[in-house]
This record gives structure tokens, sequence and C-alpha cells, in this order.
């Protein structure tokens, strides 16, 4: 059902005599909110696809973000219904992944019109392999099949945040966002034109040759930071400095480095590596911490679950990872309403 909304018609914008692209974002939480906050900050038009209280403050309020690039408050126009919203050139795509399926009749219009879909969701991403769907992110194909492949700009983010209280985002840690084309395409005009929607707002932005080697050095962090949080209720920082949960920590990773291997990406960021990265998020929540203390679901099988069935297509042994995964489903189960 659509709620009334607080309509205001994006505007045409001009930045050095070209025409701004008209942007949609789905899914203002943590990280889409933060990204919409940025573009309209800096005179891009864009509107935004929220829920509940926190769609209510923002169309009350506006969007607040309190962040590395500062604290501000922005006006955009916002609804629960990306129909409700007009037509648009870019839609990013924020939603979880397993929500993804369920805004498909929003994202219709401007599927059919031509708009430049940017998914940005944890875990595998429905479009990583060419011809086949993985069940754990895309059962029965249906998104594949909803969004042409020639239409997607594939994108791996590197942030932290979180909905502090309805309509304000705390964006922390590092602000890196990694785009490229499922193709393999080293430059295309949809791809050029995302990267420098971010790079023209000073976000740190870059174009991809082959983007799923950066999706698995995200995995290395999701896969292991993720559900053993989740589980343990701890922050990054307790986590990486209890030694039995280090050593699990890392055993994972290296699973995840063995998956990677055996379905043809060679990764050059080691564990070792990956592990200090981690250590500099701190005190940071996961995704996952934040879903469960929300009573939200899980991203386990878009994350974990995807993991395990590229194992088992490759046939890679991933044991640890299996018991991770039983873990955080039963933990769901128990958790979340």
């Amino acid at each position: 059902m659509r709620r009334n909304v607080a309509l205001r018609r994006p505007r045409p914008n001009f930045a050095g005599g070209s025409p701004c692209l008209r942007v949609a974002v789905v899914g203002a939480g943590a990280i889409g909110g933060f990204i919409a906050a940025m573009l309209a900050r800096a005179g891009n038009s864009v509107a935004v696809v929220a829920r509940g209280e926190h769609l209510a403050e923002i169309q009350r309020s506006g969007l607040s973000v309190k962040s590395t690039a500062g604290d501000f408050t922005v006006n955009v126009p916002a609804s629960n219904d990306l129909r409700e919203l007009g037509d648009f050139e870019t839609v990013f795509v924020a939603v979880k992944a397993h929500q993804f399926e369920e805004i498909l009749p929003q994202l219709k219009h401007v599927v059919e019109s031509g708009a430049t879909i940017v998914p940005l969701q944890n875990g595998i991403p429905f479009w990583y392999f060419e011809n086949r769907s993985l069940g754990s992110v895309d059962a029965g194909g249906r998104i594949r099949a909803a969004i042409p492949r020639a239409q997607i700009v594939g994108a791996v983010i590197h942030t932290s945040g979180e909905v502090l209280t309805p309509g304000v985002i705390h964006q922390s840690g590092e602000r890196t966002y990694l785009f490229g084309l499922p193709s393999g395409v080293e430059s295309d005009r949809r791809l050029n034109e995302v990267v420098n929607l971010f790079s023209n707002v000073g976000m740190d932005a870059s174009a991809m040759a082959d983007l799923r080697p950066a999706v698995w050095r995200k995995l290395l962090g999701n896969v292991s930071l993720n559900p053993v949080s989740a589980l343990m209720r701890l922050t990054i920082r307790p986590m990486l400095e209890d030694p039995p949960t280090h050593l699990l920590l890392r055993e994972l990773m290296e699973e995840t480095v063995r998956v990677a291997a055996a379905s043809g990406v060679q990764l050059e960021t080691s564990v070792e590596e990956r592990l200090h990265m981690a250590s500099r998020f701190a005190d940071v929540k996961t995704s996952m911490l934040q879903d469960l203390e929300a009573g939200r679901a899980l991203e386990v099988e878009p994350i974990v679950g995807a993991v395990i069935e590229v194992a088992d297509y490759f046939g890679a042994k991933v044991p640890a990872i299996r018991t991770i995964y039983a873990l955080t489903r039963s933990l769901q189960r128990e958790a979340v309403a």
C-alpha cells in the first residue's frame, strides 16, 4: 500500500554547463541515505525511497547526516514507492539483498525507460555469473530476468554507517566506492557517469575493469566479521582482540580465499592485510549486528549462503563457513521476528 508523500519533483541541475543526472536512491538507510545526502548537498537532483518513521522524518525535517564529510541536512523528495517520484536516469538500489525481489515492481518503469541500475548489496551480487543465478541470492533468476545486464553498473562499497534515529544517519570510516560493469568492459557511458557523479561530490570513486576481485575482497570481511559479530553480540575491536575469536575470523577468511581461487579469482589482498584493515574500524557495529539488534532479517543467504553455494559448485571445502552459516541461521530463527 502506498502512503501519501510530500512530493517535490526533482528539478534539473547544471554543473560546469552539463546537465546533472536525475538520481533516485531506493533504500535510504545507513549506506543509501548517506549517498543520497552527499549527492543532494552538491546540488544534484536526488529523490529517495524509505519506509516507516525514517521516511516520515525525512519528509518532515529532511535527511540529516553526521559524518567524516561534515554534519548537514538536505531536503529531498521522499516516498515509500519509487513510482510516486517520477522518472530517473540512474537508480541506486540500496535495500538488503534479501529485499531486492520485493522492490522489483517499483523498478519496472525506470528499467523500461533505460535507466542505469546500480545495485549496492553486500555479498555475491545477482549479476555475478553471466549464465546462471545463485539460489541464495536470486531464487529462480527473477531479478536477472527483470533487469537487463546491459543497464547494470556493479558496485562494491567500503564505508560504515547506521541510522542513529529516524531521519539521521551516522557515517564513519573510509568512503571508497568501486564500480564496474558485469561484462568486464573497461569503459562505458553508464559506468563513467556513475563514477563522475561520485567523484564530483568528493567521494573516492573508481572504475574497475573487473569488479569480481573487489567483491571477494569485501567478502573476506563480510563472511567473517558479520555473522560472528551477530553471534557474539560484539563490535569489531573486541572480536579481533580475543585470540580464539581472532583465530576463527582468520579461518573464515582463509576459506573464503579458497572459494575465490576455485572460482577463478586470485586475490592480491592477504588475510593478514584484511584483518589489519578491519582493526581500523575499532568499535564499529557490523550491518548484521545492527540488523539483529533492530529485529530485522539478517543477510545470511546473500553473504554466507552464497559463498557456500559457490564453494559447492567449484568443489571447495569450507567447514568453518558451514558451521557459522548453521549457527547464524539458527540465531535468526530465534532472535528475529
